[in-house]
């Protein structure tokens, strides 16, 4: 029972130490310590109000979104909603190349949004008929109803749902994905293997840096925090602000390719339009969705003969090299692999586009 209640309370104080409120100066005094002078018994009683106050505050409290920057605002403004299920769904689409019928849709990863792909979207219109992206429910410029019971499983028919609404049903797609958009592309591969219903015709798939593996996946701090407890997930979603969140997001990029200020600053825009912060916890279940279904998707993965690449970011701390690639190339030998420079990390379409592209571009002239 004491170990129990210790481990109890290493673990309440790394919440604690994670919200910049608890530090050398703070902390459990041991049992054959003197007793404490009245000021400093005092300023621990402030801090205990302090701990239940500032949440119980954060969760009543209401703070307005940011404004979209230009840049944000020219991509939104580029932009078309349909509707899935009674929601509003965000997706851009651009004509590119003439003489050609080749179709690709880009699936973002988490927290962000289509926006991921701006820095390759112009060259893939100079090779690609048609580029499409869309922001996942729960995402982006898309709506985020709650509660709402997220899953990859919907995802996926909302890709299906906008390329039926697009006229591409009976198209041959190319789809690049990255992140959570890895598990959506995924379960539409398993989809399409199965002659589903409705099912998209793939011609390629491309994944980045996702987390396809749970035994080789290692999600950040809060989002463990956030997809596993009920209790303090309210509170942890008032609390994160733009600092909290340019900190964790800054983890995942490597050091000599971090986003400028304005890119972190669109980050948090995207996910905060439409309260988006307020659902983390019910879209973060895709992480226990991915342990659950793991034949299912691992399964699709290895079993499809449909051409597959992998461009990896080998920094990256959620899907650490070599484990992740390694095990990578060991379940799917059909895939080819590139690893880019060992100093790009999680988000390699953003801290490597150019590398990015060449990798994507060799794949998809292979076949």
């Amino acid at each position: 029972m004491k170990s129990l209640d210790y481990c109890g309370i290493l673990e309440h104080q790394k919440v604690l130490r994670f919200l910049g409120l608890w530090g050398p100066e703070i902390g459990l005094r041991g049992r054959n310590e003197t007793p404490p002078t009245a000021e400093v018994t005092m300023r621990e009683w402030w801090i205990h109000v302090g701990l239940i106050c500032v949440p119980l505050v954060a969760v009543y409290l209401h703070i307005p979104p940011p404004q979209l920057s230009p840049a944000l605002q020219k991509w939104h403004n580029a932009g078309q909603v349909f509707h899935f299920r009674g929601n509003k769904i965000f997706y851009r689409e651009s004509y590119g190349a003439l003489g050609s019928s080749d179709v690709v849709i880009l699936l973002h990863g988490f927290p962000t949004s289509s926006y991921d792909w701006n820095k390759i979207w112009d060259p893939l219109t100079q090779r690609f008929h048609r580029v499409i992206a869309l922001d996942f429910l729960g995402f982006g410029f898309s709506d985020k109803p709650r509660p709402h019971r997220y899953s990859i499983f919907e995802q996926a028919s909302l890709v299906e749902a906008l390329v039926a609404h697009l006229g591409l049903s009976n198209q041959r797609v190319n789809l690049i994905s990255h992140d959570y958009g890895d598990t959506v592309a995924l379960e539409l591969l398993y989809r399409s293997d199965h002659n589903r219903t409705g099912h998209l015709t793939l011609n390629s798939l491309c994944l980045s840096n996702g987390g396809l593996f749970p035994e080789t996946h290692h999600p950040r701090l809060l989002q463990r925090l956030l997809k596993d407890s009920s209790l303090l997930a309210p509170v942890l979603m008032r609390l994160t602000n733009f600092m909290i969140f340019q900190r964790g997001i800054g983890e995942v990029f490597g050091p000599y390719t971090q986003p400028t200020d304005a890119e972190f600053w669109d980050m948090w825009t995207g996910l905060r339009y439409n309260d988006g912060n307020l659902i983390l916890d019910s879209v973060l279940q895709y992480i226990n969705q991915r342990l659950k279904h793991r034949d299912r998707w691992v399964g699709a993965l290895t079993s499809t003969f449909i051409p597959l690449h992998m461009i990896y970011g080998p920094l990256d701390p959620v899907n650490p090299h070599p484990q992740f690639i390694h095990l990578y190339q060991r379940q799917v030998q059909r895939s080819t692999v590139t690893i880019l420079d060992e100093h790009i990390s999680h988000y390699p379409q953003l801290e490597d586009p150019t590398g990015f592209l060449n990798a994507y571009f060799n794949f998809i002239h292979s076949f």
